[in-house]
């Protein structure tokens, strides 16, 4: 029997509010099966849901359920949705991964949620049966809450990557192309040549001053230009350009240069300021202190790096101790502290990895990158990491994965 939703979400909800579901879901599922109470067992699962919709409302996808060392199964699934009434059924169809505890078999699940809104926040709600997947017997049933989020606990599946790609580049479209303006109106708009006066027959040649520079006589039958005689009687006026300077330089003889005299420098008077100290400051750039190059290492780089929090901190010192978070599953991580590594390759236990640093003067802002190393014998790599800094103790849950890098960032402010 299907568990009623919430009273709350339900007054958030919209009949036809789904438009595009496609994404990553993040949340829990939680068993209803009275055995798993009267024994006070844990029956909550994280569960992770990727979804793509395709045309004609259906969906394909894939889900991640794990619950620390107990189980971790990655499944392929489809489904459909609903415009609508904004319910969507989804159906696990086969594990592709799977570890879990011997004498323990793997059940697939199919969920009927409902789609809500809050602002900006996205939900999928409602409640799921599950069977398994060897013989189709009844494994149990429960209630299923998802939330939207923009990460994922392992990494985006290709079709996430390939929708991301093409939005990007629809937006570059969009941001490329240029907006049409719209069509001119009025006369100046359609008449683009000088109108002739009435009666003027339009030129034929595009050269008609040169016809008129040498006209052709009567009756002579050719284009040739006047005789070599005819040229000496009348001579064309022409008026040769003469630079003014050139014409004053002909007519008057060159004035003698006066001697140059050699100026002695004159010898510098105590009592005068001089820049000179100044400019000699300027000219040395070599004496500027350069700052030093931090390489950055690859795995900052070719993974997501996630701000999981900022600390205020009033004390300069720093002490970090950093557990696994729950059962010891073999969780390998390293740590870099502004880019820098200080820790390398270390198992996660009860014994803490200790990292110790100071917030000076010059430099009042550090990050301490988490980065997984392997996902220890159930994904992802989850930590505890206990900061002490004077009279402040606190404690920060990490995970990281070998997309995404965790990110603690300390700040010193100085006590009012």
């Amino acid at each position: 029997m299907k568990m009623a939703l919430s009273v709350v979400m339900l007054f958030l909800a919209s009949l036809c509010c789904a438009q595009d579901i496609t994404g990553i879901w993040r949340g829990n599922f939680n068993s209803s099966e009275r055995m798993l109470d009267m024994f006070n067992l844990e029956n909550k699962y994280k569960f992770e849901v990727q979804i793509e919709q395709l045309k004609g409302n259906e969906l394909n996808g894939v889900t991640y359920s794990y619950k620390t060392t107990v189980f971790y199964g990655k499944a392929t699934a489809d489904g459909s949705l609903n415009k609508k009434t904004g319910e969507v059924k989804l159906r696990e169809l086969k594990t592709v991964e799977v570890r879990m505890a011997q004498n323990s078999y793997a059940c697939i699940m199919t969920c009927y949620l409902k789609y809500s809104r809050n602002g900006d926040d996205e939900f999928l709600e409602g409640t799921y049966v599950s069977y398994g997947e060897k013989d189709s017997s009844f494994c149990g049933k429960g209630t299923v809450f998802l939330q939207k989020v923009s990460t994922s606990d392992f990494h985006k599946e290709p079709f996430l990557v390939r929708r991301s790609i093409e939005q990007q580049q629809r937006e570059m479209l969009a941001a490329n192309t240029p907006k049409k303006k719209p069509a001119p109106t009025g006369k100046s708009s359609v008449k683009t040549t000088t109108p002739t006066k009435p009666g003027t027959k339009k030129p034929l040649s595009a050269q008609p001053n040169l016809a008129r520079n040498n006209p052709v006589k009567p009756g002579t039958g050719n284009n040739n230009p006047p005789s070599t005689g005819s040229a000496k009687n009348n001579p064309p006026k022409t008026t040769p350009r003469k630079d003014s300077s050139t014409a004053i330089a002909r007519n008057t003889p060159p004035r003698p240069k006066p001697p140059v005299k050699k100026e002695e420098p004159a010898a510098p008077n105590p009592s005068e300021k001089t820049s000179i100290p100044n400019l000699a400051k300027a000219d040395t750039p070599q004496t500027k202190k350069m700052a030093p190059v931090t390489i950055v290492p690859k795995v900052l780089v070719n993974r997501e790096n996630e701000l999981v929090k900022t600390i205020n901190l009033s004390s300069r010192e720093v002490l970090i101790n950093i557990y696994d978070n729950g059962t010891i599953d073999h969780d390998t991580i390293s740590v870099y502290l502004d880019k820098k590594l200080v820790v390398s390759k270390q198992m996660l236990t009860t014994t803490p990895i200790t990292v110790r640093f100071t917030l000076d003067d010059d430099n009042e802002y550090h990050e301490l990158v988490m980065v997984a190393e392997n996902l220890g014998d159930i994904p992802p790599n989850t930590s505890l990491m206990v900061v002490k800094a004077g009279d402040q103790n606190m404690e920060v849950r990490i995970t990281s994965t070998e997309q995404k890098n965790a990110v603690v960032a300390f700040r010193y402010k100085k006590p009012a």
